[in-house]
């Protein structure tokens, strides 16, 4: 079992605590793991951008970076301690637990709630009032940065899924839009989010917060749980998936990362 993740400092304490997570999900064969491997490639990706100068701003993007990765720390944590997270997150965590969910389902849950709960909260915290406005083109840029790591994935996610294209089939998936996903939505209405809390005073950030879990909560349950003739087309996509979760967290991470926790894929 992994220790209590302490709140990390720096962009390279996030990507320690990711690995915890995913060498505790993978020991113990949990799927709560899938989006922390995913995250650990995006993070790396993050400060591999800092460090060449993607960013207006490096310092800044690390700082938002780091606010942003302790929400999904926080909430992870108080998940293994059987507390309870924001909404949108335990609907995340719940949804790992299902066996039903294809591992893209599971994925976009974990997404939803730290774009569309987390990223615009974060983006508040590290450029409070005024300061919002200057960070636009990097929020941008990290969300491009997420973009671009979540399709790498769709691309080595056939390892496990091999039927996961029909997808595309069923009209359930466009280059932005997966299971009732929309990334690039998700990203403008975080943007309107962190605007508006940037300019709340710290007491009004708590209500603001728990009103925008509990409208990010609905779409996360419509991701995990779709309607009935979703699930239909979505089944023999998750009965052909591999069961196999060591396996699948190995092909989220990377080879690079899974090479740390298990070996070759």
């Amino acid at each position: 079992m992994i220790g209590c993740i302490m709140q990390a400092t720096t962009i390279d304490e996030v990507i320690r605590a990711l690995n915890d997570i995913v060498d505790w999900a993978w020991q113990q064969k949990s799927r709560a793991g899938y989006f922390a491997a995913l995250y650990r490639r995006i993070t790396q990706a993050v400060k591999d951008g800092i460090a060449s100068g993607r960013f207006q701003n490096g310092p800044r993007m690390e700082q938002l970076d780091v606010t942003f990765a302790n929400r999904y720390l926080q909430a992870f944590e108080q998940f293994r301690a059987g507390q309870q997270p924001t909404v949108s997150w335990q609907v995340a965590f719940q949804g790992a637990s299902e066996w039903q969910p294809i591992v893209v389902q599971q994925l976009l849950v974990g997404i939803n709630a730290h774009i569309g709960l987390d990223l615009g909260v974060a983006a508040a915290l590290t450029a409070p009032g005024d300061q919002i406005q200057g960070l636009k083109t990097d929020f941008d840029e990290i969300n491009a940065v997420l973009a671009g790591e979540v399709g790498t994935v769709e691309k080595e996610i056939g390892v496990i899924s091999p039927l996961i294209g029909l997808l595309q089939t069923f009209g359930l998936r466009t280059e932005t839009q997966i299971i009732n996903f929309n990334m690039t939505v998700a990203r403008d209405v975080a943007w309107s989010d962190a605007v508006r809390m940037a300019s709340l005073a710290p007491d009004q950030m708590p209500a603001a917060i728990a009103d925008l879990d509990a409208r990010v909560q609905l779409l996360g349950r419509l991701v995990i749980s779709p309607p009935a003739l979703i699930k239909l087309q979505l089944s023999p996509i998750r009965a052909c998936e591999s069961n196999n979760v060591q396996r699948i967290l190995n092909v989220l991470a990377g080879k690079k990362a899974s090479a740390r926790i298990a070996g070759p894929i």
